[in-house]
C-alpha cells in the first residue's frame, strides 16, 4: 500500500513540475540549462575513463636488460709457508 502511494504521489508530483516548466520559460531555460551541463560531465567522465582505460590496457615497455657486472677473480696468492718448528 505504501509503495503504491509513493508511486502514485510521485507521477502526480512530475506531471506538476512539467506542466509548470511548459509555462515557465524561464524555468525550462534553467532545466536546460543543468541537463546541458551534467551531458558536458558525463562526457568528460567518459572519455577520462577511456583515457585511463587505454593506458592501462597498452603494453608495457620492457626494462633495458643489464648485463651482470663480470667480476674479475681474485687474485691468487702464493701458498701459505708452515712455520719451521724447532726441534730441541
Amino acid at each position: 500500500m505504501k509503495r503504491g502511494f509513493w508511486l502514485i504521489s510521485g507521477i502526480a508530483i512530475g506531471l506538476v513540475a512539467a506542466r509548470r516548466l511548459s509555462e515557465n520559460p524561464a524555468a525550462q531555460a534553467v532545466v536546460d540549462d543543468a541537463a546541458r551541463r551534467a551531458k558536458e560531465f558525463g562526457t568528460a567522465v567518459a572519455e577520462g575513463f577511456k583515457e585511463r582505460e587505454a593506458e592501462l590496457s597498452a603494453p608495457k615497455k620492457a626494462a633495458p636488460v643489464r648485463k651482470p657486472a663480470v667480476r674479475k677473480a681474485p687474485a691468487k696468492r702464493p701458498a701459505a709457508k708452515k712455520p719451521v718448528t724447532k726441534k730441541s
